[in-house]
């Protein structure tokens, strides 16, 4: 008689499975990739190491999917901004505060995210997600441009030069070699930080002193 998996066996592996996915996730936000040992995410699931290895083939396959879980988030976040009600210049800038101020608050989740070196089967899913963040953003200027409040322009250009200039000039502030040990220092520098991001990714959209 050929072996059924039951219905409760499949429930129990998809519960583990999950709990492995939620430790990594939280490894990665404490410390980055690297702190994302498989030992330390059998250790954190209280499993043993091989049982990752039943539901992940690889330790390249288990980071893929907390990068594309994790990363999943943000790009809904972007998403649900741009959907609000406002014009479109007004929904823009808040898409482009709300990445800006959220990587910022969780800098190394941000940081695993957007430059930590990681592995290519990452590497291709950090692609695939700025290329989501792109087609967002350009379906914006689209129409921006048609209710003539943003300029003609190249709008697939324009959208990939928004997130590069997202991701870069969050790299050195997100780098864990740099940091604050003042809060209030840190909040300032915040807030002046998204203000200049988000001023100049709208000069370059408009074409204005904005």
């Amino acid at each position: 008689m050929a072996y059924r998996e039951t219905e409760k066996m499949r429930l129990r592996k998809a519960e583990t499975r999950q709990r492995i996915l939620d430790c990594a996730l939280q490894l990665v936000m404490e410390g980055g990739f690297r702190n994302a040992q498989v030992s330390q995410v059998a250790r954190r699931a209280e499993i043993a190491t091989g049982t990752i290895y039943r539901h992940f083939t690889a330790k390249e396959e288990l980071f893929a999917e907390v990068f594309r879980t994790a990363t999943r988030r943000e790009v809904t976040k972007v998403g649900e901004s741009l959907a609000e009600a406002g014009s479109v210049i007004e929904r823009l800038e808040q898409a482009l505060r709300q990445f800006a101020a959220r990587a910022l608050n969780r800098p190394m989740m941000a940081w695993a995210l957007i430059a930590e070196p990681v592995d290519p089967k990452v590497e291709a899913e950090r692609l695939t997600y700025r290329k989501a963040y792109a087609e967002l953003f350009e379906q914006a200027i689209r129409e921006g441009m048609n209710e003539g409040c943003l300029p003609p322009q190249d709008a697939v250009c324009s959208s990939t030069c928004l997130v590069g200039a997202l991701a870069e000039s969050l790299v050195g502030p997100l780098s864990p070699v740099q940091g604050s040990t003042d809060e209030t220092s840190h909040t300032s520098n915040t807030e002046t930080l998204v203000n200049g991001i988000v001023r100049f990714c709208l000069q370059g959209l408009t074409g204005t002193g904005r």
